[in-house]
């Protein structure tokens, strides 16, 4: 019997379609019964992410990513499962049931999360009154300084702590718990009293996508011995490697236009002073390195990223693996070249919305930017350095996607140098390979494991997906031994009995997102696409794979039947034994011969 939650996850998936919704995050297209699209999970040229509308499910043939539509949500928006359902609920007009979440772990996350976002929310507001208040004259001295109108310092929230001890009172005077408090990390705790985290500081609310204060920044105004800027700590709202600032704002912008590009600073009064010069496709990273899920977030609006730290080459040359990162994940990274010791902010100030624009019209493919870092680390008019430049610059140019940029880019380096194009080029096609880790599908790919999971796998799938030729067996008759490959067989003797429709998008309920078992179901899945389970050859193995695990399955018991008389004493009991391994044994030779 299904719980009222059930009903109500069945509900509304009933009245979402995933095409709909995956069109929403990128494009899609449409061939045959399939829509595809290039993977938004990994980096990828060919489309290989598969969404199926018959059967309301997104399958990677690539890295394996798999699952319905609340997953997709939840792998996407980079939230969980509640709010992913909360998300969906609301595109459909449908009102989440207060109870219902199964598992006591997910009711108190849920009003964990929840009263620590109405924490946050309330700081927000405290903060932005202490502004306003007529007492923050330090505050106000810095904004005008600055030169940030108020019509940007509201679009941004930004706001004042006067001291340490006011939030901690308004917050316990609203009602919230002591622990609460703590867990929402604006406050902490220092010898048994509670501070405000940001004591004193101007006040940046950190906003995610779904338009939640899910942390703040602070700067201070004084001089002093601590961090000029800092964040509050991580929490379970705010992850820094998963968050950019400034994307509430960019999600608002990519409803109302097409996103070409979208420019990546440091901190946040970088991205405030070019949103205020009218580069609103602006994002931070809040100085952390760049990581993958950050690149992903930023994937869902564009395709191309500009990266426009300070201009301190030894500083973005130290940022070089975040750039990687980002480029691994399929984005077209540009360096934006700025004047040295400038950052985005000064050169807004310094030289204004043109000069800014002009820096953005010179930025630099990475692997470009790469060799011009390089070549500032070497004295090219000793013959020694030289040489590490040159082989180190071939490294380089060897990683380049195409033979067309490889020869650009080997000319670039023969007019630096002086050494000919031949020479360059042969030394290029000597050097070896830059090693590349393996990709996600090598780890997880249908073709991976024993010569019994690859068939037990296959069969498997060809009963999910109907091979024609699974009739002529029973699946009951086949002796799965993978978990994950009997609990899909019940699924579908349950399916069958109840003359019931087949849905492998159900399957995904069965199993943990972060276990083994998910991605045995996800190598599963590699099977729906085109012809494997289809033709004479497949059929022909289907039977051959069959008859492999029923022989395994024999071998098994005659193992355990020949472990168990070695063990029995009993001369009654080893013979009765004995005959049943040789009954096991014949059995076992005449499926061979048949």
């Amino acid at each position: 019997m299904s719980t009222p939650l059930q009903e109500f996850i069945q509900t509304l998936k009933e009245k979402l379609n995933i095409v709909d919704v995956a069109s929403g995050y990128f494009s899609l297209e449409k061939r045959g019964a399939t829509y595809w699209a290039c993977c938004p999970f990994h980096h990828e040229k060919t489309p290989s992410f598969a969404v199926n509308e018959a059967d309301q499910y997104y399958h990677c043939f690539g890295c394996g990513a798999s699952g319905d539509v609340i997953k997709l949500v939840q792998n996407l928006e980079n939230i969980e499962f509640y709010d992913a359902v909360k998300l969906l609920a609301g595109r459909v007009g449908l009102e989440v049931p207060q109870t219902g979440f199964d598992a006591q772990k997910t009711i108190e996350y849920k009003r964990k999360r929840d009263t620590i976002l109405a924490i946050l929310k309330d700081c927000a507001h405290f903060y932005l009154d202490n502004l306003n208040s007529g007492k923050a004259d330090e505050h106000i001295k810095y904004i005008l300084d600055r030169k940030i109108p108020s019509n940007i310092v509201r679009k941004f929230g930004l706001g004042a702590s006067l001291n340490f001890n006011d939030l901690p009172i308004y917050l316990m005077r609203k009602g919230y718990h002591e622990q609460d408090i703590l867990d929402s990390g604006a406050v902490n705790s220092v010898d048994g009293r509670l501070i405000d985290s940001q004591g004193g500081r101007l006040i940046f609310p950190i906003i995610n996508a779904m338009d939640e204060v899910i942390a703040f920044g602070g700067r201070v105004l004084k001089k002093t011995d601590f961090a000029k800027y800092k964040n509050t700590r991580e929490t379970v709202v705010f992850n820094k490697s998963k968050s950019l600032y400034n994307i509430n704002l960019l999600k608002k912008l990519k409803r109302s236009q097409t996103i070409r590009e979208v420019i990546m600073v440091e901190g946040y009064m970088d991205t405030i002073s070019l949103y205020q010069a009218g580069f609103t496709n602006v994002v931070a990273s809040m100085g952390t390195s760049l990581t993958q899920d950050q690149a992903r977030l930023i994937k869902r609006y564009t395709d191309t990223v500009l990266i426009s730290y300070d201009g301190d080459a030894a500083g973005q040359h130290a940022n070089m693996r975040g750039l990687e990162i980002l480029k691994n994940e399929g984005l077209n990274v540009k360096v934006v070249p700025l004047p040295d010791g400038l950052d985005p902010d000064d050169v807004i100030k310094q030289l204004g919305a043109a000069g800014y624009s002009k820096c953005l019209d010179e930025a630099m493919p990475l692997i470009d930017f790469k060799l011009s870092a390089l070549g500032k680390q070497y004295n090219l008019q000793k013959s020694e350095e030289k040489r590490k430049f040159i082989a180190e610059a071939i490294k380089i140019i060897k990683t380049a996607d195409s033979a067309a940029e490889q020869e650009d880019l080997l000319k670039s380096l023969r007019d630096k140098t002086g050494i000919t194009y031949e020479s360059l080029k042969r030394d290029m096609n000597e050097a070896p390979d830059t090693p590349k880790p393996p990709p996600n599908a090598a780890a997880r790919g249908s073709d991976s494991g024993t010569i019994e999971d690859k068939a037990s796998r296959f069969v498997i799938a060809a009963y999910l997906f109907g091979a024609r030729y699974c009739g002529e067996i029973p699946i009951e008759e086949v002796p799965f031994t993978n978990g994950v490959h009997r609990v899909i067989a019940g699924y579908v003797r349950s399916k069958r009995m109840l003359e019931e429709k087949i849905r492998p998008a159900e399957l995904f309920e069965f199993f943990e997102e972060s276990g083994g078992e998910y991605d045995e179901l996800c190598r599963i899945l590699d099977f729906s696409d085109g012809d494997k389970l289809n033709g004479e050859v497949a059929e022909k193995y289907f039977f051959d794979c069959v008859q492999k695990l029923r022989d395994n399955a024999v071998d098994r018991e005659i193992t355990s039947l020949k472990a168990a008389i070695d063990g029995e004493t009993d001369v009654g009991k080893r013979k009765i034994m004995a005959q049943k391994l040789q009954t096991l044994i014949l059995s076992k030779r005449k499926n061979r011969t048949e």
